[in-house]
């Protein structure tokens, strides 16, 4: 094969720069002919680091002006493309005054040279990402039954896949969870919600995980523990558990259109109390599916509720934590958690 000339003494012996790719003038030209062309004669095996140096030389408009860009001198630059030419068995552009003019060939080749510097970016990119994900500090706050199960959940994820990444949770219930949010307190809030009452979001961006169905919950023995589902109706008669404020609200709400106000005898927005109290027929309940999923009293009877509405379940960011690659990997996880959480409820 044809030797080539020696760089230049006084060109630089660095990687510079070539729209985020290190380029090493002096690398290229150590490549032997078998590693550029196959065997045979068959289709050309491009050396990349030329192609983005021809990529550079078309889109400058000359040698001299890639030269510049790339901080190498102008007879480097050219014999990369005379190189590749060779390589080829193709002119790839022509001399126009000062400046180059590219060929059919030329114009075909910068299309996929285009594509691989997008690529290579793209690349670079993602795992830059994926560098800063490994590491910060994201503060979750979250109503019970979703840190039972969807944050833990996704922190087992993030544990595994970021150990480097630290993720603190505060167990709280919606309202204070938006107020750590507004005033920085934490970055992420998981809530809920029901219809009819979005919780005000100002600046807040919510991302919907999913939609979590309540259930009746009944005692052993219960006249309506062997239905398949029962509507808020037929329990009209009954003593009540009511949960958290909002749960509550939402409760009498939906009885008062079923045409009767619900006889609330205890109140707690504890839902392993819930069943408890539930287990020895003190009174009946609902409650969400993600309350039954983090735990089940095996003694209660859950039925599907027909006709009452399913509560929301958002997480809520604060806009200086859009886009903060450490929140964005542990939002993914809650989706994930979410979707799961989702799957297992239709089952």
């Amino acid at each position: 094969m044809d030797a080539m000339a020696p760089l230049a003494e006084d060109e630089p012996r660095d990687l510079p720069e070539l729209h985020g790719h290190a380029l090493d003038p002096a690398g290229a030209e150590a490549v032997d002919d078998h590693s550029v062309l196959a065997e045979g004669g068959g289709a050309a095996k491009l050396d990349p680091r030329r192609l983005l140096v021809f990529r550079e030389v078309a889109h400058s408009g000359s040698m001299a002006a890639a030269a510049r860009t790339l901080g190498w001198t102008q007879p480097a630059v050219s014999q990369h493309i005379r190189k590749l030419e060779k390589d080829l068995g193709l002119a790839l552009i022509t001399r126009v005054g000062r400046g180059i003019a590219l060929t059919d060939p030329g114009q075909l080749l910068l299309r996929h040279a285009d594509a691989i510097d997008a690529r290579l970016e793209a690349a670079g990119e993602a795992l830059a990402d994926l560098a800063r994900r490994r590491t910060g500090r994201v503060r979750i706050a979250a109503f019970p039954s979703a840190s039972a199960t969807l944050v833990s959940t996704a922190l087992m994820h993030l544990g595994t896949q970021y150990p480097g990444l630290d993720v603190r949770l505060t167990q709280v219930e919606p309202p204070e969870a938006l107020i750590l949010l507004a005033e920085g307190q934490c970055d992420l809030a998981v809530v809920f919600d029901y219809p009819g009452e979005d919780f005000e979001r100002g600046p807040l961006e919510a991302v919907k995980l999913m939609r979590d169905p309540l259930h009746a919950v009944v005692g052993p023995g219960h006249p309506l523990a062997g239905r398949e589902r029962v509507t808020l109706t037929d329990l009209s008669d009954q003593h009540w558990i009511a949960g958290c404020i909002s749960c509550r609200k939402h409760l009498v709400r939906e009885a008062v259109k079923a045409g009767f106000t619900p006889d609330i005898r205890h109140s707690t927005d504890d839902y392993v109390v819930v069943q408890a109290l539930v287990s020895a027929g003190i009174a009946v309940a609902t409650l969400p599916g993600l309350a039954l999923r983090a735990s089940l009293n095996p003694s209660v009877t859950v039925l599907p509720l027909e006709g009452y509405p399913s509560r929301t379940v958002s997480a809520v960011l604060a806009p200086s934590s859009h886009g903060v690659p450490a929140v964005e990997a542990v939002l993914e996880q809650l989706r994930l958690a979410a979707a799961l959480g989702a799957n297992t409820a239709e089952r």
